[in-house]
């Protein structure tokens, strides 16, 4: 895949390649009031100086706002510091802002620029590779709210997405292996020979890292269009989320060292795989397969505690959830996922035991 790869969606484009080919080119044409960037302190170091060369070759004068990384600071604590800066800094609706960094940037100054005067516009230069194949295309934004994730937000699109996987050359394995779950997710739910293709991977350094997160893109592209707000198809995307995001607030709550977005994903897909079982086609031999492969990579963040009710307590507020019941997405096969699936409490505290206990 040679040059800048275009992938349009119906309100705006997704450029992958080369940052400075297609972001200049977009900048050039803009004519906002102001430009503001939103950086943690690692994009600051390692991706800001990348971005500047594109300001620079369009001419544009940006003004910075830092904010520190991690799941931890996605409060509305921090977006007040946002918005202040922003009110401070006298802009005005005509005004650009440029999320460069994870998911959390992504998310945070998307949700910040939406509310910023009832809206003004953003575009999202996602740098990790979660963000790349994952909150590139949606619209979805928030943050999270007394260890809940992402229960404050709204649903609104950037102007536009620049994506190059230049980025992931500064981000350590835990980051690539994070961002690496997700690609597994959509290939599970929706391209049985994506799947078959990742298992064949026996190392991060030879991977086609734009090839990766085109075919991703294209899995999630085709599932938002359909059901751009998520009142049906959407929820397929929440495989392994109903249960992960559970893991993951009790592990933002409890642990030193909380487990990262993608690895608590990577055990809520492992725990709802086995609740796939005997759903459609999906057995325990191919469940395995899946196991096996996945623990090579995610075994280390398996947490083993003595009551798992708080984590069922986390699984209670998950958005998904309707009258009552906790709701899942699921497989139906490889390659293909079946949403609003109801499981008792008794079936989901025994898998969640398994996961967070000792691998397979």
């Amino acid at each position: 895949m040679e040059g800048t790869s275009i992938i349009q969606l119906q309100n705006y484009n997704i450029y992958l390649g080369n940052l400075q080919s297609s972001l200049v080119d977009f900048l050039k044409e803009s004519t906002y009031s102001k430009y503001w960037v939103l950086v943690d302190e690692n994009t600051a170091t390692h991706c800001l100086p990348i971005l500047e060369a594109s300001l620079k070759a369009a001419s544009k004068t940006v003004h910075l706002i830092q904010i520190e990384s991690g799941e931890i600071n996605k409060t509305l604590t921090t977006c007040q510091d946002i918005w202040k800066s922003l009110l401070e800094g006298g802009t005005d609706r005509k005004a650009l802002v440029i999320n460069l960094g994870g998911g959390v940037i992504g998310d945070m100054g998307g949700f910040c620029a939406s509310t910023y005067k009832r809206g003004i516009d953003f575009i999202q230069i996602p740098t990790t590779l979660l963000a790349q194949v994952d909150a590139s295309i949606g619209g979805k934004l928030g943050v999270d709210f007394e260890h809940v994730k992402n229960i404050i937000g709204c649903f609104n699109n950037p102007q536009a997405v620049f994506i190059d996987p230049v980025f992931l050359n500064s981000l350590p394995e835990r980051q690539v292996r994070n961002g690496f779950a997700e690609v597994i997710k959509h290939a599970l739910i929706d391209d049985e020979d994506y799947w078959n293709d990742l298992l064949k991977i026996e190392d991060f350094s030879s991977i086609n890292w734009k090839m990766v997160i085109y075919r991703s893109l294209l899995v999630k592209k085709r599932i938002v269009e359909e059901d751009p707000f998520e009142a049906g198809l959407r929820k397929v995307l929440n495989f392994g989320h109903t249960i992960g995001h559970a893991i993951e607030s009790w592990s933002l709550a409890h642990d030193n060292d909380p487990l990262l977005h993608g690895e608590a994903i990577a055990l809520g897909m492992e725990a709802e795989l086995r609740l796939s079982i005997g759903r459609g086609e999906v057995n325990e031999q191919e469940v395995q397969t899946v196991l096996t492969f996945m623990n090579g990579l995610y075994s280390p963040y398996h947490r083993s505690l003595d009551d798992y009710t708080p984590v069922m307590e986390y699984m209670k507020n998950d958005k998904k959830n309707e009258g009552g019941q906790l709701n899942f997405t699921l497989l139906e096969k490889l390659g293909k996922a079946i949403f609003n699936q109801a499981v008792g409490e008794e079936e989901v505290y025994k898998v969640v035991e398994n996961v967070m206990g000792v691998p397979n």
